[in-house]
Parts: C-alpha cells; structure tokens; sequence
C-alpha cells in the first residue's frame, strides 16, 4: 500500500476517531462521572490517541522519503506528544482539517471559506475546553464552567479581550497565548478573503463601466474606418480609370 492510499482510506475513520475523542473528553471535563464510567471514558480517549499514534507510524512507513518526510512533518509528532498533557490533547482535532481540506473543492474562495470557519469553529471550542480543564480546579480562577470558558475563547480569538475573565496557571495560559496566535491567523485570513472579494468586485464593476463608456467610441471609429475604406476604394477606382483613359 502507498502513502497515498492510507491517507485516503484512513482520512474519515481518523475523523470518527477525532470526533469520539472530542466528546469523551467534553465529558471528562463538563460533567460530573462516576468512577467507573470515568474509566470508560479515559479508555476511550487512550484509543483515540493510539489510532493517530497508528496512522502516524504507517506514514512514516509508507513515505517514499522517510527523513525527508519526518522533518517536514515534525508538527505532526509535536500533535501526538504533546496530549500526554490534558488541556493539549484537543491538538488532535487538527485532523478534522484534512476533511475541510477534501471538502472544500478546486475554488480557492471555497477552501478559504471552509478553513476559516472550520478554524475558528475548532479554534474556539478547544481552547475553551482546553482552558476549562486546566482551570476549573485552580485556587482564584474565574473559568469554573463551560459558558465561560466560550466566552473567554470568544473575546479571545475576535481580539477584543474584555478582561472580565482569564487564565490564572500556567497551562491555561500557554493555552491561552495558542488561541490567541490561531485567532490572529484566522482573522488574518478573513481580512484577506474579504479584501479580495472586495477587489474582484470593484475590478469587475470598473471594467464593466470602461467598456460600457467605450462602446460608442468604438462604434464612432468602426464607422469612420469603414468610410475611409469606401473613400479609399473609390480614389483607387478613379486613379485606375484616369490611367486608362490617359492611355487611350
């Protein structure tokens, strides 16, 4: 099998996995569980974790270049080490972008639309949760439940930042600077969208009023041209006849 089949069979059963993940650890961190559904639930997102450990290695495998391949994807094995910690497993989420990437089609407005939404949908959601488990149990936090924990993330990635809640550990805070980097990114990239749509349409409006405004202009010379060409076929016609006649 090649690197390229694995990832297209692989792609959907990776995003299940992602999925299944993201609501066992909703549940390990909003909702109060017994002691034996806890285990359940941490046994749910071991095995999540094992399939990217799997779909990891078989990549790694199956590259045609493997040195080549484990360097340009070293973000890949910082994705799958670094949810030893809790708040940062939400990391493998970032899976769900391969899809967005499939979904979204050939037009580069369609891909634009589906990262940013999918981003900022993702984006916000993981850093509140991410946020939430590192701090509803700190001494002085003021992020005890998820509303407002999507609060914070909320003024957090639009930059508006009212101040009314924040990190008060250092998790939540490395937590914190992340989705203030990804929101920056999105944004970023809103901005630009929305300036190229903005462009395009004054571009397509401009070049609709040239023409418009020429058309008479073009219709003016056209004519002209055809006059001078009737004048100059019947100045040639006459200078012909007045040889003839000089001749005879």
């Amino acid at each position: 099998m090649t690197q390229h089949l694995w990832r297209r069979y692989s792609e959907w059963p990776l995003v299940v996995a992602a999925l299944l993940f993201v609501v066992a650890y909703s549940i390990q961190v909003i909702g109060n569980i017994s002691d034996r559904n806890a285990g359940a639930i941490e046994a749910v997102v071991w095995v999540t974790w094992a399939l990217f450990a799997v779909d990891y290695l078989a990549n790694l495998t199956l590259a045609p270049q493997r040195g080549k391949w484990f360097v340009r994807n070293l973000h890949e094995l910082v994705i799958l080490a670094l949810p030893v910690l809790r708040p940062l497993r939400l990391l493998r989420l970032v899976t769900l972008l391969r899809v967005l990437h499939g979904a979204a089609g050939n037009a580069l407005r369609g891909r634009i639309v589906a990262y940013v939404l999918g981003s900022a949908v993702l984006l916000t959601y993981a850093g509140a949760l991410a946020l939430l488990d590192a701090e509803k149990d700190a001494d002085g936090s003021n992020i005890t439940n998820l509303g407002d924990a999507i609060w914070w993330a909320l003024t957090t990635i639009t930059t508006v930042g009212y101040g009314d809640r924040y990190p008060v550990t250092t998790l939540g805070r490395f937590v914190a600077a992340g989705l203030m980097i990804g929101g920056i990114a999105v944004l970023g990239v809103v901005t630009a969208s929305v300036a190229s749509w903005l462009v395009e349409q004054v571009s397509s409006e401009t070049a609709a009023e040239v023409e418009a405004a020429d058309a008479p202009v073009r219709a003016e010379l056209a004519r002209l041209t055809a006059q001078v060409d009737r004048l100059t076929a019947l100045l040639s016609s006459r200078a012909v006849d007045g040889a003839a006649e000089s001749r005879e």
